[in-house]
């Protein structure tokens, strides 16, 4: 759960559910938070945020307690510039929004709640709110690292530049991918990228695109078949569509696969005598069939449209307390969001696995946890894979 705005004086998540023992720091967080506003195009904003944390609950000399884990991240502008204009006592706005944003949750926001002030809604619509929700992903993805997880993203598109996406990241490329100015792992197209970047914020504009998200070492039997909401690729689907201003979700190569005949769109199954164990030679179905987890690789990708507020008055809306036909306003924007978007979507990739892990296996304390996860891999004949063609522990 995560609270908080945008200009308000901090943003607060809390996680429940969390197994004890589980080794956290601050500094891990804050790293994670420090890779969020990685990217080429970001706003002022990036420069000066530095997303100060403060573990309030749930954690004790570095682990885990069981119990609810509390995290506030301080807004560094608050003092300075918003303790007025977001005060939570009595008063007045010094300056009323009226002129919703086409793109954005304003309008609809506004009716829905009865609000005449566009920042009453763009406060919480706002993606600064993402930054929350990192702050626990980190918490999700130390999680998984017991169990041999790792999750990495990249951007495979910015505006009309493609990535060639034939070969995928490891998690050893992710230094890499990050010392890229646009996250992208393909360096042939790195700079076309930034150069796209670049003539849209010439002339004030924004620019969408696309980030894929990698999940190796995840065991076989997360998800089920059973039940409608709790299919793996349903979770991840909405998770992913929860970010801002993502509108498309794809899990594997879901869009090509869609333009081929049943006899070449699937994954064909195969067994290893030697390692007594299935697997897969493709990776077409993003490592989830029926709703469960194959204990193949997991991949998923993210389209964001380009960002509605833009650096020039250019898209016509109405004045809501007028009716009269204006331009929407400016708040602070980026020319594009992407490379972080590929960031969030790790988290919230993180979020969806680590939950359905906790589902599957259980367990109060991390080693009641792991024995689970051992149990149910012995099961399987292998206690030391899981059934596709990566060792939970290779990660």
């Amino acid at each position: 759960m995560t609270a908080g705005e945008s200009h308000g004086k901090a943003l607060v998540v809390t996680v429940e559910g969390v197994p004890s023992g589980l080794v956290v720091t601050k500094k891990e967080i804050q790293n994670e938070l420090a890779r969020r506003r990685l990217g080429y195009g970001r706003g002022p904003r990036m420069r000066f945020e530095a997303d100060e944390i403060e573990i309030l609950s749930g954690v004790r000399h570095g682990r885990t307690l069981g119990s609810p884990i509390a995290i506030v991240i301080h807004n560094s502008e608050w003092e300075r510039k918003w303790t007025e204009e977001m005060s939570p006592d009595p008063g007045v706005p010094s300056k009323v929004l009226t002129t919703p944003r086409p793109g954005h949750a304003d309008l609809a926001g506004m009716l829905k709640y009865g609000f005449t002030d566009a920042r009453d809604v763009l406060e919480r619509a706002s993606a600064r709110e993402t930054a929350a929700r990192v702050a626990a992903g980190a918490v999700f993805k130390l999680l998984l690292k017991e169990m041999g997880v790792t999750v990495l993203s990249h951007v495979v598109q910015i505006g009309e530049v493609s990535a060639d996406t034939s070969h995928i990241p490891r998690p050893e490329d992710l230094e890499s991918i990050d010392s890229s100015e646009v996250r992208c792992f393909d360096k042939t197209v790195e700079e076309r990228m930034i150069a796209e970047i670049k003539a849209a914020a010439k002339v004030g504009d924004s620019l969408g695109g696309a980030a894929q998200v990698l999940a190796y070492g995840v065991p076989l039997g997360l998800g089920s078949h059973v039940h409608w909401d709790r299919k793996l690729d349903g979770l991840i689907g909405q998770a992913l569509m929860s970010i801002q201003a993502v509108k498309a979700v794809a899990i594997g190569d879901a869009i090509d696969v869609s333009r081929r005949r049943g006899s070449v769109g699937h994954d064909a199954i195969y067994w290893d005598e030697s390692e007594m164990r299935y697997y897969r030679s493709t990776h077409r179905a993003g490592g989830v069939e029926g709703g469960i987890s194959t204990g193949d690789l997991i991949s998923a990708t993210a389209w964001m449209k380009p960002l509605a507020t833009l650096n020039r008055p250019s898209i016509e809306t109405i004045d809501v307390v007028t009716k009269e036909k204006a331009f929407s306003f400016k708040e602070r924007t980026d020319v594009t969001a992407v490379p972080a978007m590929g960031v969030v979507a790790e988290h919230m990739m993180a979020f969806v696995l680590a939950n359905e892990a906790l589902r599957k296996f259980g367990g109060d304390s991390m080693g009641e946890f792991k024995r689970n996860l051992s149990s149910f891999l012995a099961t399987l004949g292998n206690s030391e894979s899981s059934v596709g063609d990566r060792k939970l522990g290779d990660a």
